[in-house]
Parts: C-alpha cells; sequence; structure tokens
C-alpha cells in the first residue's frame, strides 16, 4: 500500500497530547499541538500518580533520555494499597507488588511525580510543534478529507486529523459528539493536603506515610490518602536527577520538585450530606465541616485533616462521561477526559489519558506506512480506548459507590470480607486482582 504523510491537529497541551505529540514525533509523523494557556503560566496542582499504564505509555512514547530523566525525578513509590476503618484499625493491604506485572522493568511501576516536572519532561524537544495562547472554537471538516481548526485569535489550521485532548470540558467533544455529556455523580470532595514536616512525621503513622489508603467508616463517607514522598531523594540521587535532565537537553532544576513532602487527602461523600452552604464556606469553614463529620474518627484521622494547609483546600462535585453507542470515525477523534472523564478515585485518569496516546500513536504510525487506511486506523483507535476508557470509568465509579454507599449492612459486610480475604489467601486475590487490575497495562 501506498503511503503519504500526514499532519495531525492536537487540541490541548496536557499529559495527553504532549505524550501523544512526542510519539508521533518519534515516529516522522507531522504534529501540531495548540494549547490556550501561554507557555510561562501553567497551574501547578497536586503531583500525580503515574500507574504502570501511564508509565508503559510514556516509556513507549518518550526518547530513551526523556524516560531515564522521569524516573529519576519520580517520588517514592507508594508500598501499597491499605483498606481502615476510621479508629485506623487495618482490614486488608494489597501489597506494591500486586499492582504490577512483576517483570522487573521499570517501566512497570508506580512513579509519584511532580505534575510541573512532568510537563516540562513532555515538552521538551517539542517547541517546533507546540503553539500557546491558541483558544479552540471550532473545527470544519472539509469535501478534500482535510480539518480545520479555528481559534478565537482568528488564525486557523489545517491538517489531516484533528485529535481532542482538551479535557474533561472539551470543546472538540461538544461539536462532534454533543450526545455524550458529562453528567453530575450525585458525590461531592474535599480535597487538602498535609506538610509533611519533620513535626508531622513524629505524629503521623507510619502506615499513612509510607502506602496509599483508603478509609471506610460505617458511615457514608470515605478519606483517601496518598503521601507524596522525597524524603529518599539524597545527594546522590539529585545529582542523577541533573545528570539524566542534561542528557535530555533540559533545565536540572525543572525536574528537581523542591515543593516540601506531602500528604494528599481527599473526602468523599453524597452532595447531601454537606451544609446547604458548603459552596459558600471559605477553605476553613470547609475544613471545619469536615472535622465535624469525622468528629468520631481516630485523632490521628481528624489531625491529618484539621492541620492541612489552608490554601491546598478544594472542594470538587464529581463528574462522569457517559457511555455512548460506538459513532462512525472521521478524521476528528478523542482521547483522555475529553471522551471518558471519570471520578478521581484510583487515579486513573490521566494513566488512560497516557494509554489512549500511546494507542493513537501506532495507529496513525499504521496509516501513514500505509499499512492501513486512515479511518480504518482511526476508528481500531477508538475501539480499544472505548473498552479501555471505559473500563477504567466503570471500575472509578465502581470505588466510589462502594466506598460512600448509603447501605450501612454494605459497608459492614465490606468489613467482615475484608477480615475473611485476610485468612484466605484466594479470597484476598479475588480483591487484589479487582483493584489492581485497572492499574495494569494489557
Amino acid at each position: 500500500m501506498s503511503s503519504s504523510r500526514l499532519h495531525i491537529i492536537v487540541i490541548g497541551g496536557g499529559i495527553g497530547g504532549l505524550c501523544l505529540a512526542q510519539g508521533l514525533k518519534a515516529a516522522d509523523v507531522s504534529v501540531t499541538v495548540y494549547e490556550r494557556n501561554p507557555s510561562t503560566v501553567w497551574p501547578e496542582g497536586y503531583r500525580i500518580h503515574i500507574n504502570p499504564v501511564g508509565s508503559q505509555a510514556l516509556h513507549a512514547c518518550l526518547p530513551s533520555v526523556l524516560w531515564e530523566a522521569f524516573v529519576a525525578s519520580a517520588g517514592e513509590p507508594p508500598a501499597g494499597l491499605g483498606f481502615l476503618t476510621d479508629q485506623l484499625e487495618e482490614l486488608l493491604v494489597i501489597a506494591e507488588a500486586f499492582m504490577l506485572k512483576r517483570t522487573g522493568q521499570t517501566f512497570d511501576a508506580h512513579y509519584p511525580v511532580s505534575r510541573m516536572a512532568l510537563r516540562h519532561l513532555l515538552l521538551a524537544g517539542l517547541s517546533d510543534v507546540i503553539c500557546f495562547e491558541k483558544t479552540f472554537e471550532r473545527y470544519e471538516q472539509t469535501p478534500d478529507g482535510k480539518v480545520t481548526a479555528f481559534f478565537a485569535d482568528g488564525t486557523q489550521a489545517r491538517g489531516d486529523v484533528l485529535v481532542a485532548a482538551d479535557g474533561a470540558n472539551s470543546k472538540v467533544r461538544q461539536q462532534y459528539l454533543p450526545q455524550a455529556p458529562r453528567v453530575e455523580t450525585g458525590a461531592v470532595g474535599v480535597g487538602g493536603r498535609l506538610l509533611l514536616t519533620e513535626q508531622a512525621r513524629t505524629w503521623l503513622p507510619r502506615e499513612l506515610q509510607t502506602r496509599m489508603n483508603l478509609i471506610m467508616p460505617l458511615d457514608p463517607y470515605c478519606l483517601f490518602a496518598a503521601p507524596f514522598d522525597r524524603t529518599h531523594t539524597s545527594a546522590e540521587a539529585r545529582s542523577l536527577v541533573h545528570e539524566r535532565a542534561k542528557a535530555a537537553g533540559l533545565d536540572p532544576n525543572l525536574l528537581v520538585d523542591t515543593t516540601q513532602d506531602y500528604l494528599l487527602w481527599g473526602f468523599f461523600t453524597h452532595q447531601q450530606e454537606y451544609p446547604a452552604e458548603m459552596k459558600r464556606l471559605d477553605e476553613q469553614g470547609r475544613l471545619a465541616v469536615v472535622g465535624q463529620m469525622m468528629e468520631k474518627w481516630h485523632p490521628d484521622l481528624r489531625r491529618l485533616v484539621a492541620e492541612a494547609d489552608p490554601g491546598s483546600i478544594s472542594l470538587n462535585p464529581l463528574k462522569t462521561s457517559t457511555l455512548i453507542a460506538p459513532w462512525e470515525s472521521t478524521n476528528v477523534t478523542l482521547l483522555g477526559d475529553a471522551i471518558h472523564n471519570m471520578p478521581p478515585v484510583g487515579g486513573l485518569g490521566g494513566n488512560m489519558a497516557l494509554r489512549d496516546a500511546y494507542v493513537l500513536v501506532q495507529a496513525l504510525t499504521a496509516a501513514q506506512s500505509g499499512t492501513m487506511p486512515l479511518l480504518s486506523a482511526i476508528g481500531a483507535y477508538e475501539a480499544e480506548m472505548r473498552t479501555s476508557g471505559f473500563a477504567a470509568v466503570r471500575a472509578a465509579m465502581g470505588y466510589m459507590q462502594q466506598a460512600i454507599t448509603r447501605n450501612r449492612i454494605a459497608r459492614l459486610g465490606s468489613r467482615v470480607w475484608f477480615w475473611f480475604c485476610r485468612a484466605l489467601p484466594a479470597c484476598k486475590q479475588m480483591v487484589e486482582d479487582r483493584w489492581a487490575e485497572p492499574m495494569r497495562y494489557e
């Protein structure tokens, strides 16, 4: 089959869009990314957990020097996932090994990483293919098989394929798939972070400092906590970051996360459980509400919320994408949150965006080489993306619904089941597989 060089338009320069651009550039597929934010302004946000789904995609799309810089700059991986009662009684622990394929490869691992450092890594080498301060407005598909993107500043971009990587509120999706809205889940999260100062480490239980934990009371609430800890970063490790960054042509200071180590926490429950004025309260008011709801919890759990950094407190109504019937593939497609947005429980969203990027790179590379017709390649990608992406949506929704169910008997039953699983390895394996499966790349 004959081949001709494609040009890909990517709307959105988040981690999915940038990973896609890295992979396409490495495959000699022409690409331009259009990002609405200025190059010098980017919200720092929390650090992000890259699980094996995301790490395998990054490993495949990044040049080896960037991958090595990524590994060197990441934080301490979590020592598994624990399920605890609100009195810090251990119900069950999924060891880190059960979340991996245990190949021993660096891409089969979890990597807590600074969002800013990850962004700098993903931007490396893309200065000639990214345009900042470009707010997408609409697109038009033309009879010659091309697609044109129109931007708020009056400029246009023309290409063979347009990829929506513009996040949960995707303008591309709203035009292309108006039948696929995001919907309210009825759950609301309050998030914050406790700085892991020397003083905080003296009273915070070790299991909360070393692994991810889901705290499950008998009331319809849950608390998720995950440490982002750089204390392992010795002078030798920092030297390695500098060495790998310089090898990749990057400023080492951009990859060294100088923010204070912290414990990220998220308190989740039904919207109706909060007072009506919750949205109008300031950060201290929201902390006070959560503190009241945790009044009977273990003192250390109450303290990690009460002593949170006030500037880190956020209120987040949780939404999710809706699964729709497969659509006829065209030269417009989507990845990540633009099509399969999900609640943050489980930390799957960003990793699925990276997976989408990798699968789409393979599809577009096959189309450019002539191995597959373009629309067939996009159709194959979309079939895989719908299967894996909405499986992650279902998993995240299932985690959330189980965590905040109002059925007290079911909540008590979960505790009994976890205790039972501790005694029977086969049952424990079932639980481990259910929670770990979305974190594996098959």
